[in-house]
């Protein structure tokens, strides 16, 4: 689909590159379709980078919901899940970190991600057989995706494995 070959050629814009690199000419170019063709699809700058954001978004809800069997801790395991797919699949690990450098120059555009991060985060404490174990789980893992984000030679596959088995097993932890 179109729309999904321009998101990626911002996302790898914006990886390569930074910010600065992020105009339209250039997502059309490298997408190798015209300026119009782009413009149908995002009319400006922000509506692109309000679809970086809808798809990260909507891309790792989805992946919560496909490891989410709804039982106690469920969502905290399926969390940790989600974030080692994400790392350790294809070049999506950049998405999220370049659609956080696309939007972090206007709150508006933050706004969702925003929004995701709160709900992500935000879960009920009766959720988890220990609520502050799954806390610590669910920002580990979030900062893990950030180092990894800047730095992702930084662990091997044997390593992120380790930390996965780790973080999901303190996850099942009672207190």
């Amino acid at each position: 689909m179109k729309k999904h070959a321009l998101l990626d050629a911002a996302e790898a814009l914006l990886s390569e590159q930074g910010t600065q690199a992020l105009t339209l000419t250039a997502v059309a170019d490298r997408a190798g379709v015209s300026k119009g063709g782009l413009l149908y699809h995002f009319p400006t700058k922000e509506a692109l980078v309000q679809g970086l954001v809808a798809r990260v978004i909507e891309e790792f809800d989805a992946l919560v919901a496909a490891h989410d069997d709804g039982t106690p801790g469920a969502y905290t395991r399926a969390y940790v899940e989600a974030t080692f797919e994400v790392l350790t699949g294809e070049a999506r690990a950049y998405r999220r970190w370049s659609a956080i450098m696309a939007a972090a120059t206007d709150p508006e555009l933050a706004a969702p991600l925003n929004e995701a991060m709160a709900r992500w985060h935000g879960r009920p404490a009766a959720a988890d057989p220990d609520p502050v174990a799954a806390m610590i789980v669910r920002l580990a893992a979030e900062g893990l995706w950030e180092v990894v984000s800047h730095t992702p030679e930084l662990y091997d596959a044997g390593q992120l494995d380790a930390l996965k088995q780790r973080l999901l097993a303190l996850a099942a932890e009672r207190r």
